[in-house]
Parts: C-alpha cells; sequence; structure tokens
C-alpha cells in the first residue's frame, strides 16, 4: 500500500490510498460525504486479487484531505477535485462514486467523459433531490444540473443500489437511469446500502463482473477471419488528426469527405497520401481529380468534420471556403491546409489510396488539432 497526494481544486492537498500492480488497470474509489477511504478497503482487496490498481480517495474534508468545512458537501469544488485527480492519475480509471460523490462524478464527466475515464459506476447514488439525501440539502439549482448532464454521460455506467434504499423508490431509480445513454441497473433485495459490512461480497461479485466486462484486464484480440470490428477498434487505438480532402467535380461543384487515414509520405519530393473508402460518393471524382486539398482540422472545427462526414447536407453552403491557388477548395480557420497535385492512386483493398505532390502549405502554430481516438473526438492535454 501506498500513500500518494494530488493537487485538487484550488490548490487544496487530496490525499489517497494506493494498492495493486501498477500495470494494471486502475480503479478510482471516491466515498460518499461523512465517510474516508476506509469504507473501500474490503473493496480494494477484492479488486486488488482481480488484477486490479485501486486508488482509494479521501474527499476534501476527510480522512487525510483536511481542509476548512471538514465533512461538509461542497459540490462545486468536489466536482473540481475530481476532474484534476483525473488529469493527474495517468491512465483513463473506471470511477466507482458512492452516495453524493455520484452525482459530482457525473458532472465532472459529462463533457469529457471518453477522455478521463473508462466506465462509471454509481453506488448508493440517490435519485430523488428533493429535501435532505444523507444529511446534506439539495438545491434546485444542483438537482437539475445533475438531471440535465446525464444523457450527455456517454460512458458505460453501471448504477446498482440497495432495494430498500430510504432515498428514493425502485421506480425512481429506473426512471433516472433511463436517462443516462449506456447504463444498466442491479438491485441487491434486503439491502438498503451495498457498502454496509455485510454486503460487500455482494457489491463485489457486482462490480468484478461489470469490469471484467467493460474494462477487460488482458488485452483483446483479432485474429484473420474474427469479428472485423475488432480489428476496428484496435486500429482505433491510434490517435489520429482529422483532415477533410476537398476537390473540384468537373462542373465545378466542390466537393469533400472527412477521413483521418492521412500521413506524410516523403519530403523530396514533397509528397503525402489519404486513404478514402471505395464506398464514398466523391471516391470518383477523387480518384481523377488533378488536384486535391488536405485540410487539417483544428479544435474548434468539430461541427465541420461532423458536417464533411454526413449525408444529405450542402457542406459547403455552410463552410467558409475558398479556391486554392490550382482551384481546390480550402476550408478557412484550418490548422493546416495542403494544396496538392495528384500523384498517383493505389487500390487498397476496401479504399483506394490517394497520393499528392504538395504544391503550397499554409498552417497555423496558434491553434490546436482536432484528435480523434477510439471512435470519439479528444483534445491535448498539456501537463
Amino acid at each position: 500500500m501506498t500513500i500518494t497526494t494530488f493537487n485538487g481544486f484550488g490548490g487544496v492537498t487530496l490525499q489517497a490510498e494506493v494498492v495493486g500492480d501498477g500495470h494494471d488497470p486502475a480503479i478510482l474509489l471516491i466515498h460518499g460525504i461523512g465517510q474516508s477511504r476506509v469504507v473501500w478497503r474490503d473493496v480494494s482487496d477484492a479488486l486488488v486479487r482481480a488484477g486490479r490498481r485501486v486508488i482509494a480517495l479521501d474527499l476534501r474534508g476527510h480522512g487525510g484531505s483536511g481542509t476548512p468545512g471538514e465533512g461538509r458537501f461542497d459540490f462545486d469544488a468536489h466536482v473540481g477535485d475530481l476532474r484534476a485527480v483525473l488529469a493527474q492519475v495517468g491512465t483513463r480509471p473506471v470511477v466507482v462514486a458512492a452516495m453524493q460523490a455520484g452525482w459530482s462524478a457525473m458532472v465532472a464527466l459529462a463533457d469529457d467523459a471518453a477522455s478521463l475515464a473508462a466506465a462509471l459506476v454509481l453506488v448508493d447514488m440517490p435519485t430523488r433531490f428533493e429535501g435532505e439525501a444523507f444529511g446534506g440539502p439539495v438545491s434546485a439549482d444542483l438537482a437539475s444540473q445533475i438531471e440535465t448532464v446525464a444523457p450527455r454521460l456517454a460512458l458505460p455506467t453501471l448504477f446498482v443500489r440497495g432495494a430498500l434504499s430510504p432515498h428514493d423508490s425502485s421506480g425512481d431509480a429506473e426512471q433516472f437511469v433511463r436517462a443516462l445513454p449506456d447504463c444498466e441497473m442491479v438491485e441487491v433485495g434486503e439491502v438498503d446500502r451495498l457498502l454496509a459490512t455485510d454486503q460487500t461480497d455482494d457489491f463485489n461479485g457486482l462490480l468484478v463482473d461489470f469490469l471484467e466486462r467493460k474494462q477487460p484486464r488482458g488485452p483483446s484480440e483479432f485474429r484473420a477471419g474474427s469479428d472485423a470490428r475488432t480489428l476496428r477498434d484496435a486500429l482505433g487505438c491510434f490517435a489520429t488528426g482529422i483532415t477533410v480532402v476537398t476537390a473540384m467535380s468537373p462542373d465545378g461543384t466542390p466537393i469533400g469527405l472527412t477521413a483521418n487515414s492521412f500521413t506524410s509520405v516523403s519530403l523530396d519530393p514533397p509528397l503525402l497520401l489519404v486513404c478514402i473508402a471505395n464506398t464514398a460518393s466523391s471516391g470518383p471524382i477523387l480518384q481523377q481529380a488533378e488536384h486535391f486539398a488536405v485540410n487539417v482540422l483544428q479544435i474548434g472545427q468539430q461541427p465541420v468534420s461532423n458536417r464533411f462526414a454526413g449525408k444529405g447536407e450542402d457542406r459547403f453552403a455552410a463552410s467558409d471556403w475558398s479556391e486554392g491557388e490550382n482551384g481546390a477548395p480550402v476550408l478557412a480557420g484550418s490548422l493546416s491546409a495542403f494544396e496538392c497535385r495528384r500523384h498517383a492512386v493505389h487500390e487498397g483493398g476496401d479504399h483506394f489510396i490517394l497520393v499528392g505532390e504538395v504544391k503550397r502549405a499554409q498552417f497555423d502554430a496558434r491553434r490546436d488539432p482536432l484528435l480523434y481516438f477510439r471512435g470519439k473526438y479528444r483534445r491535448l492535454h498539456f501537463a
């Protein structure tokens, strides 16, 4: 066991207990108000035996994370603390949050869930916000905020509770869970709180089962002839930028599509390539176009990426663009733009490989890239 510290919101020092092998998948345990990390001891032991590395955090004002206002439920500070800790963990842990800490976890993860955590487990979290919940008053603003973020929590989630919870009914919980995009709910009968000492084994079994399904300890494997989705997921582990490839059709109509299979090929001569699906509606035009452009998108151009990846929309009518020196459309505000002459086209299975000779390039070093990793948009994190 190791005691470590994290820098929390506003410079507060937070203390955590870390157990397990540093190479195993990480689990971040967050206790409820009025508790401390000690409440997780039996759970931590079970997780380590199941091949997990456990970080049991003391909330500010609790256990080793002392600060003025001991034991107080400071929602905004707890949200800030959790985001700060996740940025320092160095991996994407499964977050397991008990009682009111579940509210903080939901808000902290709502907009950047995929880049901060691998999954979320909500334990004994109340879903009714009227009056008092576990000794702390819940404001209407807080209740509204939690209910608003629920549909945006695009993360595998387990909601687990005792069927005899005094804070809400099974119907209340089921209604709340339906608002979460990817959530499963489990109730344990004849139990009020799952973290009670005599119910730990029940909870551990549910938790380990969820982890094995959503965050397997061993790596997934693809072999030739097996599910192509597994191969796609493996390829998705390579983080890329995002581009929009553009050209002019013979009748003068601009065409373009989103692509992330893009790389430099050579500096002398200056060559790059982009891979285009054979089924792309713009594919035949790109194969024949004498000139084309590759527009590398910046963090503010996620709507542009979506627009050029979708169908049934006039992509250029809603985009600010101009003709480049050789006629290919160049999107305004891009991180960089490469204006190319077609150098070669090669077959590549269900894609074709378009190789271009760079005739002109422009870039804006002040901007940050729009990234794509494991099927989701990402952004740079600066340590």
